[in-house]
């Protein structure tokens, strides 16, 4: 139960001012995420169909019985979505870009480049060497491999990007030196090392078939340093590993001209109050065919040769 909607990914602010100028109230409401992770996935714990289908129901039930405004469920997996569109939940697009080893898995990043457009491929290839030139080396290491003082440079990294923009971290430092150094942490972080000292990371976590990222800090400002700690150094990592796919976050349009693709993402949407409803439902009919134009947008401005199969 949540009394605001920040951290989410899914922007309802709207939403709720519209609420607020209508004297309906719209705080707090009932949230079902995985907190700060635009990530989609499970989002029911259901063992067959019948189950999620019960679920789903309970769910949408749940904020009037309970007096409350509103129930949301973000970045669902397509099973979830299909048993929640199946009990008249509201649906909700957006526009990702994600990273794909294509059909044939690359055999290193060279290969990868060579699928790309000719202009596309030259402005990475210029952004690296500039890093090259600069004296940068970069890395990907699982969490456990780095020492206690390392860690205490990462997080200081990772909270100097929060504390520019006036928050306060996430993540605490026992988060990192617990979780992020265990034996068998999915913890990865991609490093960019100025001779002895590390100038930027990205941290990120390895799933079974697809790297999910990113937070990112970084020292020094250095031309493509965000592109190459936070992309091509988890498409590299990547290529190496044999994973399906690079997850690297939510929004950044900036990512087409470097090999990630636009997918839609869902979250479903239970208002309470009849009239906000009928608002938000009319928002959603007028919103859903722009998503699939960005798309398709999109899709015409690939950096690859060829569209994706």
């Amino acid at each position: 139960m949540k009394a605001h909607s920040y951290g989410e990914f899914v922007f309802d602010f709207a939403w709720a001012h519209a609420a607020e100028r209508a004297g309906i109230n719209y705080y707090p409401k009932l949230l079902t995420a995985v907190p700060f992770v635009p990530s989609c996935g499970p989002r029911l714990g259901a063992h067959d169909a019948i189950a999620r289908s019960a679920l789903a129901g309970a769910l949408l039930r749940m904020p009037e019985e309970s007096g409350l405004g509103s129930w949301h469920g973000l970045f669902l997996d397509n099973a979830d979505t299909a048993a929640l569109a199946a009990q008249s939940a509201l649906l909700r697009h957006d526009v990702q870009f994600q990273w794909a080893n294509r059909a044939v898995p690359y055999a290193d990043f060279e290969d990868f480049l060579a699928q790309l457009s000719s202009d596309k491929r030259k402005k990475i290839r210029q952004e690296r060497r500039k890093l090259a030139d600069a004296g940068l080396r970069f890395e990907v290491r699982s969490g456990h491999a780095f020492s206690e003082d390392e860690w205490l440079r990462l997080y200081a990294l990772y909270s100097n990007t929060y504390e520019e923009r006036g928050n306060p971290p996430y993540l605490s430092l026992d988060f990192f030196l617990d979780y992020g150094r265990s034996a068998n942490t999915p913890v990865r972080v991609a490093v960019a090392w100025d001779g002895p000292q590390i100038v930027a990371m990205a941290l990120l976590l390895r799933g079974v078939t697809t790297l999910y990222g990113r937070h990112w800090g970084a020292a020094e400002h250095y031309s493509g340093l965000h592109f190459e700690t936070c992309y091509y150094q988890g498409i590299d990592y990547c290529i190496r590993e044999r994973l399906a796919r690079y997850d690297a976050g939510t929004q950044g349009e900036h990512k087409l001209a470097r090999g990630f693709d636009a997918v839609l993402t869902t979250s479903a949407h239970c208002i309470t109050h009849p009239r906000l409803a009928r608002a938000v439902a009319d928002v959603l009919r007028r919103e859903a065919p722009l998503q699939r134009e960005r798309l398709a947008e999109y899709a015409a401005r690939s950096a690859y040769r060829q569209a994706a199969p």
